[in-house]
């Protein structure tokens, strides 16, 4: 299909509330299509995860999936692959996880952010199924993550201490090792 355009932080579609698909809508040709363009944006750009405002699309659409040996995450297990279409989470352990985050929406930076290491997603699928999914610790990150997209947040927004913000080389170089280290303590 066709590789989309990554809007970056800044454009105004980023922060605003997607709004909902109704059944036509979703199994309508160009919704069908328009998610053929996303799984291509997503594999273009490296990403674990794509939604729809992320190419302008102000729709409650993402999705998500860690592929095997995904080179911007490269020590992440691996999972499967959803088309999540108007999401509702539910936080089943409150007790928080922290990952450094990036975004294919604001490229070159990490930031550490914590989220509920635990949570059930209830969506409806491509085909207008509903679904739901109990998903836990890394990939649990990774759909809030993309989910916050839908409600107008970025992953920015969720730091509670800019110290913890770099830049991608910045990180490899000084936050990787000590990561390395503090594992190594353990």
């Amino acid at each position: 299909m066709t590789v989309r355009k990554v809007i970056r932080m800044g454009h105004p579609v980023l922060r605003e509330k997607s709004r909902p698909l109704s059944e036509e809508e979703i199994l309508s040709s160009e919704t069908q299509n328009f998610i053929k363009d996303l799984f291509d944006t997503m594999e273009k750009y490296e990403g674990i995860g794509i939604a729809s405002p992320q190419v302008g699309v102000a729709w409650q659409l993402a999705i998500v999936g860690v592929p095997v040996d995904n080179p911007r995450y490269p020590d992440t297990p691996e999972s499967d692959t959803y088309i999540v279409i108007n999401p509702k989470v539910t936080i089943l352990d409150k007790k928080k996880q922290g990952f450094w985050e990036g975004c294919l929406s604001v490229p070159g930076l990490r930031g550490y952010v914590e989220r509920p290491r635990k949570i059930k997603v209830e969506f409806l699928d491509e085909k207008a199924q509903p679904q739901s999914l109990i998903v836990e610790d890394f990939i649990a990150t990774v759909f809030q993550h993309e989910l916050d997209h839908l409600n107008g947040k970025l992953y920015i927004d969720r730091i509670k201490d800019t110290k913890m913000l770099a830049y991608n080389e910045e990180f490899d170089e000084f936050w990787t090792e000590e990561d390395e280290e503090d594992e190594a303590d353990e």
